[in-house]
């Protein structure tokens, strides 16, 4: 005869004591935010320097006949060529407007100057060029990390790019926001390292970083070019990045996205032990540089001033 198949019941009984493990989660899908906090620097650094044109009213303290198209611009046009190749104001209205002027910064207590000179371009080609790299750097940065650490990141790696410029051995009377564009990409680089694990196309991520680096780094080789606030911009950022930007590690799911039932115990730790370990070494680091760049300044040194430079 043969075996009598099992009843029902005790097939139900038997599922409900050892029910079959549940799928894993999907891994939770990264949030993307809206961009406006990039296009309004944007905005602001064209409005400013439309507003420094303004200010500047070439064709009233420099003449008519040497203003560069004062018949197309009137009193928005270029000082002369000798003056400032790259189609821009005089360097005294820039000065007026909030220039980074160590001296100024030193015996007047003009600190604020390490900050408004991020917001002011020395000509059109200067705007055009620091604009381009915003859009295509920032825009991407907002969208995954939104617009609180972006904007400190942006203001902060600036400060760090004018400490350095004001640190160097001659420093120049500068403007411009490319320490706050190398301190974006500076973030990049160090997001990079720090998400390492969350990255897919590891290959792809590293090579696409260091030519979007290497390209901007040229624009260093164009005379009268700050490099220091080059470097200064991209080291805070670099550290900044290691602070601001920390991601959860793949494979890791919100416990507001979890269903019931499912076991907590084995959820995903959000972030890795290198992770806390690279935060706690920047955040030291980034005080560190701070503090010593402030003593250097306003302690450690004196002033001698070449020509005037953009950064």
């Amino acid at each position: 005869m043969g075996k009598r198949p099992p009843s029902p019941d005790i097939e139900k009984r038997a599922y409900v004591k050892n029910p079959p493990p549940r799928p894993p989660l999907p891994p939770q899908k990264q949030e993307q935010w809206t961009p406006w906090l990039v296009p309004l620097i944007f905005a602001a650094n064209v409005t400013m320097f439309i507003y420094t044109m303004y200010d500047n009213d070439c064709p009233t303290y420099t003449g008519t006949d040497k203003c560069l198209f004062y018949e197309y611009l009137g009193r928005y046009s270029f000082q002369p060529f000798k003056e400032n190749a790259v189609l821009g104001p005089s360097v005294i209205t820039l000065e007026l407007l909030g220039a980074l002027d160590p001296l100024r910064v030193e015996r007047n207590g003009e600190a604020w100057r390490f900050f408004s000179c991020i917001w002011l371009h020395a000509g059109v080609l200067h705007l055009l060029t620091n604009m381009i790299s915003l859009l295509f750097i920032g825009i991407p940065l907002e969208q995954e990390f939104g617009f609180l650490r972006i904007g400190l990141l942006y203001v902060m790696s600036g400060f760090g790019g004018s400490l350095m410029s004001a640190l160097s051995p001659e420093p120049n009377i500068s403007v411009g926001a490319s320490g706050a564009l190398f301190g974006l990409l500076g973030s990049m680089l160090s997001e990079l390292f720090l998400n390492w694990t969350t990255y897919v196309n590891k290959c792809k991520a590293v090579t696409s970083l260091l030519l979007i680096i290497g390209l901007n780094l040229s624009f260093g080789l164009i005379p009268h070019v700050d490099n220091s606030a080059h470097i200064g911009g991209f080291l805070s950022g670099f550290l900044l990045g290691f602070i601001l930007l920390m991601r959860p590690q793949y494979g890791y799911v919100s416990r507001r996205y979890i269903p019931a039932g499912y076991d907590m115990i084995k959820k995903k730790p959000k972030h890795k032990c290198y992770q806390y370990l690279l935060f706690i070494i920047a955040s030291v680091a980034l005080i560190f540089w701070y503090l010593w760049g402030l003593d250097m300044f306003y302690n450690g040194r004196r002033f001698k001033f070449p020509p005037e430079s953009l950064n």
